[in-house]
């Protein structure tokens, strides 16, 4: 029966939301007699493996089930917040952590479980501690660390670079040296989906660590007054509308989108020699590229130091986990299941298995030889170094932040890269909804 729910909401990708679930027959919580309900995001191959977690923890508890549905990304984050706001949540609400976490736990919307989690400190233990960041809110943990770390890579065409001569560049000097060699030769320096907005964003994240360190990004979080306009925060956007200027990007970047992995194509096809991505782009171009990626041809590496900057190198960002957390107008009996299912249903083996099949790393501890194994070793292995050796783990800004804020900073970013303000300008935007 889940099964088919979850088949029938893929088909239904066109229909407005609430029209395929009253066809699906899904239920909010005080509609599902004593099972708790789960939503969580569709696509493959992250459903099967959702599914399949599910589907393991059923089979073991015929008597506490969990109802599932799924949604497409967009749908999905507005009909969460509109069934939370209604107190309609599903009993495990799937998300991001950072700061919408934050405004759903200062509402008193989900449950704190940082006395669940001291009662299960096995379960902490077993995972990423970077994970637990974007789940805690002021000292308190409201979400579960769940699935697999994305931290953002810069990937390159080895080919192409063998083509034009160059080296991977390791420095910003380095990356601004490569634009006109590349572009000499008709090949876009970098590939980027810009109308898809968070695309641009990985660019400013580093940039702002490489310069400034975390502590820069980390004064917007805490609500420091006019934390864009520091000067660090100034220089790293100059840099980036430096590359701009200087053709560092695929001609037409604002009008490609990442939903239709145009990106990758540039990459895989050597019309653009790097590529700024999540990890999760490396099963993208290993299933589309053909055998660009079994031939040895794409390189990935971290993003390099900027001259004079104050980060650490080894720093990274992005999603550090996806987060489960429970919705606190659930029943006893709903919360019960959730957190049993946190226990014993999340991460358990096979879904570890399925994820390094699919090319990612789970954020369970331990997986050393299981990631060696794998057809996809050197990059998940590159992938588990870079996220647990990392002094710090930046989450994406737009989820760190409250959805306010986010939405600004996206509008801002665009702006930005299309030369139509300056960095002053964009601080002035930024430092105006700062805390909001």
């Amino acid at each position: 029966m889940a099964l088919s729910r979850r088949t029938l909401l893929g088909l239904a990708a066109g229909v407005p939301v609430s029209v395929a679930l009253a066809g699906c027959g899904s239920s909010g919580p005080g509609k599902s007699g004593g099972a708790a309900t789960y939503w969580y995001l569709n696509g493959q191959p992250q459903e099967g493996v959702r599914a399949g977690a599910v589907d393991a923890y059923n089979k073991a508890h015929p008597d506490g089930r969990i109802n599932d549905t799924t949604f497409q990304n967009d749908a999905y984050k507005t009909k969460i917040k509109t069934a939370i706001g209604a107190g309609q949540a599903p009993t495990i609400i799937w998300g991001w952590g950072g700061g919408t976490l934050r405004t759903y736990a200062q509402a008193g919307q989900v449950e704190d479980l940082t006395s669940w989690f001291d009662e299960h400190s096995e379960v902490k233990k077993s995972l990423f501690p970077s994970s637990f960041g974007a789940a805690t809110v002021d000292g308190k943990i409201y979400a579960m660390p769940c699935e697999t770390v994305q931290p953002i890579i810069l990937y390159y065409n080895k080919k192409v670079f063998d083509r034009v001569g160059a080296e991977p560049p390791k420095s910003w000097d380095d990356i601004m040296a490569l634009v006109p060699r590349f572009n000499a030769k008709g090949i876009a320096p970098f590939a980027l989906g810009g109308q898809s907005r968070w695309t641009n964003m990985m660019w400013l994240e580093f940039l702002f660590d490489r310069i400034g360190g975390p502590e820069l990004f980390q004064a917007v979080i805490e609500g420091e007054k006019n934390a864009w306009s520091h000067p660090d925060a100034l220089t790293a956007l100059a840099k980036v509308q430096d590359l701009v200027k200087a053709d560092g990007f695929i001609k037409g970047f604002s009008s490609i989108t990442a939903d239709s992995n145009a990106d990758q194509a540039l990459l895989y096809t050597g019309k653009a020699a790097m590529m700024l991505h999540g990890a999760w782009s490396y099963g993208i171009q290993q299933a589309d590229g053909g055998d660009f990626v079994s031939s040895g041809g794409l390189g990935y590496m971290n993003f390099p130091p900027v001259e004079g900057g104050k980060g650490d190198p080894s720093d990274t960002v992005g999603n550090p986990a996806q987060y489960l957390s429970i919705s606190s107008k659930a029943s006893a009996e709903q919360k019960k299941i959730a957190k049993d299912f946190f226990a014993t249903g999340v991460l358990q083996d096979q879904e570890v298995k399925k994820w390094i099949d699919n090319g990612s790393v789970p954020i369970k501890l331990g997986t050393e030889k299981l990631l060696a194994a794998s057809k996809s070793a050197d990059f998940l292995q590159f992938t588990y170094d870079v996220a647990s050796k990392a002094k710090v783990f930046g989450q994406s800004w737009d989820q760190a932040l409250s959805p306010t804020a986010a939405e600004t900073l996206l509008d801002n970013i665009v702006k930005l890269f299309q030369l139509s303000i300056s960095p002053k300008q964009f601080a002035a935007n930024l430092n105006a909804v700062i805390g909001k």
